[in-house]
């Protein structure tokens, strides 16, 4: 019997995001031949990870978030879902490991979206995550937006939580006004997302009511870099390497 792969993702009602998902999967099963890779939802999609966790095989089930900070579903909901499975199945080894924002092959796939949409030097950047209560989680999105304006040449890259536009946009507008101020003749929204949906929908709306040129990249999807990263997750945490993986 050969290990599992289970793909954990957060889920949206919006469905584009499963779509992106299964694609995701897809892309890592093609990599990974041999591999049973499967993926479950944190929350508003089927099927649940519990639920996946609960019928897969295998001697050792490695879950692999496809999440791109440490915030509460890495740290809570997905150790929770695990713990109920241990303490079901104790033949069975169960593997966390870790969110993918951490590797710089994202900031690739993000350099990549950007590059696509046609950025130029005298663009500026805006760069939307979700955001989290979690500070942690928040600064790790900064230091991808600070290393993001050292990776690709532009009039600078604007960090901003899709969640916390503001009053009537005022935190998108600020973020615009400070983009124009360094001589950036146009806006170009870069998604820290798996995939678009609601919220990249509400940053698009709300730019489109500013006078001011905009492109949209896309988000960061099936990009081989994201593929490459959470191939060698799991690859690590099947081998036990603790640099890698949490159990």
């Amino acid at each position: 019997m050969t290990d599992a792969l289970v793909l954990a993702a957060h889920g949206s009602r919006d469905p584009r995001f499963a779509v992106t998902a299964r694609e995701v999967t897809d892309a890592v099963g093609a990599a990974l031949p041999g591999t049973d890779v499967h993926l479950g939802f944190l929350d508003l999609d089927e099927p649940s990870v519990a639920e996946v966790l609960a019928e897969v095989a295998g001697p050792h089930v490695v879950v692999v978030p496809l999440l791109f900070s440490a915030a509460f579903h890495t740290t809570v909901d997905l150790p929770v879902a695990l713990d109920a499975e241990r303490g079901r199945r104790p033949e069975v080894r169960f593997t966390q490991a870790p969110p993918l924002g951490s590797d710089p092959r994202l900031l690739t796939a993000l350099a990549d979206r950007l590059h696509a949409a046609g950025l130029a030097p005298d663009d500026g950047v805006v760069l939307c995550a979700v955001g989290s209560r979690d500070r942690d989680a928040d600064a790790q999105f900064y230091a991808v937006a600070a290393d993001l304006a050292e990776r690709v040449a532009c009039r600078g890259v604007e960090p901003l939580f899709a969640t916390r536009l503001g009053p009537e946009a005022r935190y998108l507008r600020e973020a615009v006004d400070r983009l124009e101020a360094t001589g950036a003749r146009r806006i170009v929204v870069g998604p820290y997302f798996l995939s678009a949906g609601t919220l990249t929908d509400r940053v698009e709306k709300a730019l489109a009511d500013l006078t001011v040129g905009v492109a949209i990249a896309e988000p960061i999807g099936a990009h081989p870099g994201l593929i490459d990263t959470i191939c060698d997750r799991y690859r690590a945490a099947a081998t036990g390497n603790p640099g890698q993986s949490l159990s």
